[in-house]
Formats: structure tokens, C-alpha cells, sequence
């Protein structure tokens, strides 16, 4: 048996990803820009303060995960860690989000790193829970279409935010920034108690067990891992890149102007949101693996096209940002739910439930990802760029790094995909053998039911698809 969630009960998982996404984005976008121009700290205190307090947030994820693994209450192992989050975060972003002029390095420091710490529980117990609403090899990618629906939805509210409020209440660019810490603060709350009140969260096994760096580390060692790890970092870090670089690329060698370019951004993050269904309906089809290749190929293909669209031309950049962001949702959806499936290979291997300290591999690799992205300017600038003065060189050196650089990024995550072990065959006989452990050792406790789940029957094993 396993269980098929209702689509009010994903959509209702989903929600917390919303307030969590308009958090994460501002963090890497905006909040940087306000504390140097708004607030009046130097680039080299913004800076250091961001990039250091994200290398601590980093190191933080493998105990949290290690500690959710050994978590047990009534609500269950993740749903708790939900919980306590909520606040932490709230009130470091509210506190980040609302700093006036004149604030010190201290505050800022401060304050990030509450938020972070907050944002780290929330972001991995939500989606290491996701890992465990289903045992079926393709319910996992439904479980994740609707959670990177929920991350999409949440980049693309605080995205309109800004220019919304300047376009019909004429308010400056600060009282935009603002904005987002209150919808981030009002949502929260709403969201995280929705969606543990409505999704439950099966029990988690009984016996606790070791759960510290040793393991973390022992994990990596896991073949499957290393494969998925690299493609989900490359996956990260080559639209990482090219983000960090869309305006210089599509301002200079493009020449379109900043609000064309916000357009542009608008467009492909929409493109993104509409395509999220479209993966796990190409997994149940070819394997989650092999999807995910396809992804990649598409990705690289439509990187290395926007080099040859025409100058200024507005329509065909719309398309070209409509296709680059179709392969956007591809990775967070089908990585977290091949994720899942390594879970159950590890459980079956070492006899123990590292749900949580997979997670946490994860996202780590996903914040690693973002921190190497911002290499891209110092690169550039090595490689001869100016933002000031436009030079045939540097528009090269530009050219390179957002188009080809990406592409050859995905061209490599093909290859990794399509020697990937864990496809649906093998996934079904792991499970198979889990079930047989589990009626040996007298069956884990079960969770108990709810009018959101419907019993589904698990075919027996056949030929991948």
C-alpha cells in the first residue's frame, strides 16, 4: 500500500513554500543592495556579513538534520522543526527587512544570522517531511511538482511587489523592500499552521540512531549520492550564474533597458511556474533520471540559442526566456523525489531512517550552489569585463559566462543522469525488500489515517518506464 495525497492536501503542503521563496530570494537580490544604499553600511561590511554568515548557515544544516532524524513526537519528526522555525524566522526578517539608516555591521550580522537559522529549520524540515508523504516512486515527483509550484508562486508575488507599489502608490524603492519583509511576516504563519494542520506526517521508526558528521560524511560516500549531488550543484549553479548576470547580458550585448529586462525575468520565472507539472508526467513516462537529462539538454540548447537572438527585439527574447524557463523547475522537483528513493535505498542497506541528514546534503549543496554563483563576477571582471566600458573583449568574456559556460554545466548533468543506478525497476525491488524487512522485524507503526489520503495499490515490479 502507500498513499496518494488529495490536491488539496499538496497544494496546503505546498503553501509554506510561498512566504519561504519570497524570503530566499530578497536574501540573494535585494537585501544586499538595501543595507549598502538604503541603510549606508559599506559594500565590504554588506558583503563579508552575507557571505559569511551563509557559509556558517551551510555548516548548521548537517546537526539540524542529524537532530530531525532522532526528533519523535505526536506531530512526528519535521513537522515540529516547522513549527519552532516559524517564529525564528519571522522575527529575523522583520527585524532585517524593516532596518532604518544608520543601522551598524552589528545589526546586520545579528539578524542574518537569526534568520538564517530559522530559515534553515524551515526550509529543511518542509522539504525533508515532503520525502516521506509517499513511498511511490511516482507520487514523489507529484509531491515535488507542487512544492517548487509553491516556490515559483512565492518568487514571482515578491518579484511584482516592488514595482506594483511604485507604478500605483508611487512609493520609493525602500518601502518596496519593505513590503516584502510584511508579506513574508503575514504569510508565514498562515501557511506553516495550514499545512501542518491539514497534511499529516507518517511515524517515523521507533529506534533512534547515530546521526552526526561521521554519517553525514559516510552518506557522500554512497555512489548514488555523489551523482545526484553533482547534478543537483551544477543544476543550482549554472542558472545561478546566469542569473547573477541576466542584466549585464541583457542590457549590453542585448540592449534592452532595465525595465524590459525586469520583464524578461517576470516572463521566464512565469514560464517556470507553468512547466512544474510537466516533469513528474515526463518521469512517470521515462524515469525520473532520464527526465532530468532531457531537462538538461534542453537547458544547455536554449542557453547557447539566446546568444543568437537578434538584437533588441523584444518578441523573440520573450520566446527565448519562455523556453529557458521551462527546464527551470526540473532539478528541485526530480532531485528531491530521487532524493526520497536513495532514502529507501540507505534504509535497506545500513537498516536505519536518514531522511532528514539527506535533506540536509541536499541543501547544502543548493546554498553551495548560490555562494559559488557570485564567483561569476569576479571571474568576469578577471576575463576583462566592465560594466562601465563597453569593450569587444569584455562583451566575449560576458557572452561566455552567462551562455556557454551553463550549457556546458547541463551537457555535463545529461551525462551524469543517464548513468544514474536508482530508475523505477530498481526503486520497486528495493521497496519490495523493505517491505519483507519490515514484516520480519513485526512492521513499523503505522500512521494514522486521514480523509486527505487515499489508498493506492502498488503494481507489482515490471520494466522501468
Amino acid at each position: 500500500m502507500t498513499q496518494r495525497r488529495s490536491s488539496w492536501a499538496l497544494a496546503a503542503f505546498a503553501s509554506p513554500n510561498i512566504p519561504i521563496a519570497a524570503l530566499g530570494l530578497p536574501l540573494v537580490v535585494y537585501l544586499p543592495e538595501f543595507y549598502v544604499s538604503t541603510i549606508g553600511l559599506s559594500l565590504a561590511a554588506v558583503g563579508a556579513a552575507f557571505l559569511f554568515v551563509r557559509l556558517i548557515d551551510i555548516s548548521l544544516d548537517p546537526f539540524l538534520g542529524g537532530i530531525m532524524d532522532r526528533t519523535r513526537t505526536k506531530l512526528g519528526r519535521f513537522r515540529p522543526w516547522l513549527l519552532a522555525g516559524m517564529p525564528v524566522v519571522g522575527i529575523g526578517a522583520l527585524a532585517l527587512f524593516m532596518g532604518q539608516p544608520g543601522a551598524s555591521a552589528f545589526y546586520l550580522w545579528g539578524w542574518l544570522l537569526l534568520t538564517y537559522a530559522g530559515y534553515s529549520m524551515v526550509v529543511l524540515s518542509h522539504t525533508a517531511w515532503g520525502g516521506v508523504l509517499s513511498s511511490d516512486y511516482q507520487q514523489r515527483s507529484r509531491i515535488y511538482g507542487w512544492w517548487q509550484a509553491g516556490n515559483m508562486v512565492g518568487m514571482i508575488l515578491v518579484l511584482c511587489l516592488p514595482p506594483l507599489l511604485v507604478g500605483v502608490f508611487k512609493t520609493g524603492h525602500a518601502e518596496g523592500v519593505r513590503a516584502m519583509g510584511w508579506f513574508i511576516v503575514a504569510l508565514l504563519p498562515i501557511t506553516i499552521l495550514m499545512a501542518v494542520r491539514v497534511v499529516g506526517e507518517p511515524a517515523a521508526p521507533v529506534v533512534r540512531h547515530a546521526a552526526g558528521i561521521k554519517q553525514y560524511l559516510a552518506l557522500l560516500g554512497r555512489p548514488s549520492v555523489r551523482m545526484l549531488l553533482l547534478a543537483d550543484l551544477l543544476m543550482g549553479l549554472a542558472p545561478g550564474i546566469a542569473g547573477a548576470l541576466f542584466l549585464f547580458f541583457f542590457e549590453r550585448v542585448k540592449h534592452f533597458d532595465k525595465t524590459q529586462s525586469g520583464v524578461l525575468l517576470l516572463i521566464y520565472f512565469l514560464a517556470g511556474l507553468l512547466s512544474a507539472p510537466l516533469w513528474p508526467l515526463l518521469a512517470k513516462r521515462i524515469g525520473k533520471h532520464r527526465a532530468l537529462s532531457v531537462a538538461a539538454v534542453i537547458y544547455a540548447i536554449v542557453q547557447v540559442a539566446t546568444v543568437f537572438t537578434p538584437v533588441g527585439n523584444s518578441g523573440i527574447g520573450m520566446l527565448v526566456l519562455i523556453l529557458a524557463g521551462i527546464p527551470y523547475t526540473a532539478a528541485p522537483v526530480l532531485v528531491r523525489a530521487m532524493m526520497a528513493d536513495i532514502g529507501d535505498e540507505e534504509r535497506l542497506t545500513s537498516g536505519v531512517d536518514r531522511t532528514g541528514l539527506l535533506y540536509a546534503i541536499l541543501t547544502g549543496t543548493v546554498k553551495l550552489g548560490y555562494a559559488l554563483a557570485i564567483g561569476a563576477f569576479p571571474v568576469l571582471q578577471w576575463m576583462g569585463f566592465d560594466p562601465k566600458v563597453p569593450t569587444v573583449s569584455g562583451d566575449n568574456a560576458l557572452i561566455a559566462m552567462y551562455a556557454v559556460v551553463p550549457a556546458t554545466m547541463g551537457l555535463v548533468v545529461a551525462a551524469i543522469m543517464l548513468r544514474y543506478p536508482l530508475d523505477a525497476t530498481r526503486v520497486a525491488e528495493i521497496q519490495r525488500q523493505l517491505a519483507a524487512m519490515d514484516a520480519a522485524q513485526g512492521g513499523a507503526p503505522a500512521a494514522e489515517p486521514e480523509a486527505n489520503v487515499l489508498p493506492q495499490q502498488v503494481p507489482a515490479p515490471g520494466p522501468a518506464e
